[in-house]
């Protein structure tokens, strides 16, 4: 660990609110995480983004930021729920302001029975994911109308097994992700009523069998929907979605060796990871494709350590923040998915400060609350191989 210097100090001085005021040196010839210049950056986004002219823009997004936001200082601060309440307002706020949890109260869509990306916007699945994860991670699931949440999700899914977003009518492999994982942590959670009755308010065999049906054979991936192309966020929603509906022994349309090939191809000869053929790489794929091979036990399918130095050069060193790619502009989008992708590469594993946070694959959470859940999930192990301490409380299969 080094000081802003570039000093090897373990630990360099303290800023005001008495976290370190570090960087990370993980790689030889590589930036080092600049550890405490992402804290500055995601704790003062939203500062920024108010009454701007970008924060208007994707105010539609609004809850997906939180997530990314909370999720990144939550591994940055490695759990530790004071600091991140006192860097974010996650459970009470200075200056009169709304914590984030009473805000995330007020995105609630009475009529329909789920969350919106804003104050007073429509319930779509995938916001309404968001707002659990976010008070999964601040242990406020109690604040969740779970059973109209249920009905919510439950009216989406479709008689072939698939799900609808809204009621707009769009289907897409992400939602039958969001579906799987909405269910699993409100099962883990008490409720009037049991964990089989929860889980019964949709129809699991059938969800998995329609993301199995989204699988290609030729080219190894799955898409949005039966037939369509191969991408990388779909692989890791599919992947994900049949994890947690522990289905992973079929592939369905697809095999695992051309699903792996598929996967391991997706490097470039910068170290970054595409999300489908004739692409850049893009720093977001670190998760999209670290996850579902994490999942599948293969992290070792693709060069580690160029991957890793590729999201260290797409850090701004003075600001903070992760680009999609070196050279470019920061968003909380990619800063949020280049942490986790270090994450999952096992950077922090050395580190005896324990200065970040280890995430899970399956649920895009810090383990420590998926573990506190005890949420479900199956992953692969491989002949010989030791299981992952983060994936220690899955069931596995080979």
């Amino acid at each position: 660990i080094m000081d802003r210097n570039g000093n090897n100090n373990k630990i360099s001085g303290n800023d005001e609110k008495g976290f370190f005021d570090a960087t990370i040196q993980m790689l030889e010839n590589s930036p080092p995480l600049y550890h405490s210049k992402h804290v500055d950056y995601v704790s003062t986004l939203a500062s920024k983004l108010e009454g701007s002219f970008e924060g208007a823009l994707t105010n539609h997004l609004k809850l997906g930021g939180v997530y990314w936001s909370v999720t990144s200082m939550c591994l940055l601060l490695n759990n530790d729920m004071e600091k991140l309440n006192e860097y974010m307002g996650l459970l009470s706020s200075s200056n009169n302001k709304q914590s984030i949890t009473d805000w995330i109260s007020t995105c609630f869509d009475d009529d329909a029975g789920g969350y919106g990306g804003d104050t007073g916007q429509d319930a779509h699945i995938t916001y309404t994911l968001y707002a659990i994860l976010i008070l999964a991670i601040a242990n406020q699931l109690d604040r969740i109308p779970k059973k109209k949440i249920l009905r919510f999700v439950a009216s989406l899914q479709q008689d072939d097994g698939s799900f609808m977003g809204d009621f707009d009518g769009e289907i897409d492999t992400r939602f039958s992700y969001c579906a799987l994982a909405i269910v699993a942590i409100l099962s883990s959670t008490t409720l009037n009523m049991d964990s089989d009755t929860i889980i019964k308010t949709i129809n699991v065999s059938k969800a998995a069998f329609y993301v199995k049906q989204c699988g290609n054979m030729e080219t190894g991936g799955y898409g949005n929907c039966i037939g369509a192309e191969s991408h990388a966020g779909q692989v890791f929603c599919c992947i994900g979605a049949l994890a947690i509906a522990q289905e992973l022994d079929d592939c369905g349309s697809t095999t695992m060796d051309t699903l792996l090939w598929w996967l391991s191809e997706r490097q470039c000869d910068s170290g970054g990871l595409n999300g489908r053929s004739e692409k850049q790489a893009d720093v977001c794929y670190s998760w999209w494709i670290l996850s579902s091979l994490s999942i599948l036990g293969c992290t070792d399918y693709i060069s580690k350590t160029k991957l890793a130095s590729f999201i260290l050069r797409a850090q701004d060193p003075v600001d903070g923040g992760i680009a999609d790619r070196p050279d470019d502009m920061v968003d909380i989008f990619h800063t949020f998915f280049g942490i986790a992708g270090l994450s999952l590469l096992g950077m922090f594993e050395e580190d005896e400060q324990k200065l970040v946070a280890d995430i899970d694959p399956i649920y895009s959470l810090p383990t420590k609350i998926v573990q506190r859940l005890n949420l479900p999930g199956q992953i692969i192990i491989r002949k010989g191989q030791a299981k992952e301490k983060r994936l220690q409380h899955y069931i596995t299969t080979s």
